[in-house]
């Protein structure tokens, strides 16, 4: 198969699939190898940032995406009209980052480093595609199991976990005492 015949079918499933998809499935499809294939998408990325084209590739841990460029995004709101935006209070952002550090985690997990029923903010995580339900734990009660997304990393700019900023002992510290602020608040009525 010719390069460019590759390259348009690469093109044509990343655009159909709009989800990212793993780069060993794209090889066995265009008969390369995973690396040749790697190759072959990061080429395709890199021409296209050089052509200024309104869309682009980014790679997700194994997977690749197409995806709009983020100097896009305007013109996007003004066809749109009204995108989706979402809020994340620290309440939230501090659920997700727990989520995110100490995947795959139970809700029970996540309550007991808050300090406080975290049903709304998992829930609502859920709900802005950052979280998901990743299966269930082997022990009684089969309690689910909850991670971050691919969403997740996209909304972050990673393009895996092992990019995320390391936490500091002190900032554990910091995130358990705002709990137990919360929790005092919620018990007072506040």
């Amino acid at each position: 198969m010719e390069r460019k015949q590759q390259e348009a079918i690469l093109e044509a499933i990343l655009f159909a699939m709009g989800e990212p998809v793993e780069a060993g499935r794209l090889a066995e499809i265009i008969g390369e190898t995973p690396g040749q294939t790697e190759k072959i998408l990061t080429q395709m990325k890199e021409r296209w940032e050089e052509e200024g084209r309104g869309i682009g590739l980014i790679a997700l841990e194994d997977a690749w995406q197409m995806c709009t460029r983020p100097q896009m995004y305007e013109y996007l709101i003004r066809i749109a009209k009204t995108p989706r935006k979402y809020t994340l209070t620290d309440t939230l952002l501090e659920t997700l980052s727990i989520i995110a550090y100490k995947q795959p985690v139970t809700k029970l997990d996540v309550e007991r480093i808050r300090g406080v029923n975290c049903d709304h903010a998992i829930n609502r995580l859920m709900e802005f595609d950052l979280v998901m339900e990743l299966g269930r734990m082997d022990a009684p009660g089969r309690p689910l199991l909850f991670g971050t997304t691919q969403q997740f990393l996209r909304t972050f700019g990673v393009s895996s976990l092992e990019e995320l900023p390391e936490l500091s002992a002190l900032q554990v510290e910091e995130f358990r005492e705002q709990a137990k602020q919360e929790a005092q608040q919620l018990d007072l009525g506040v």
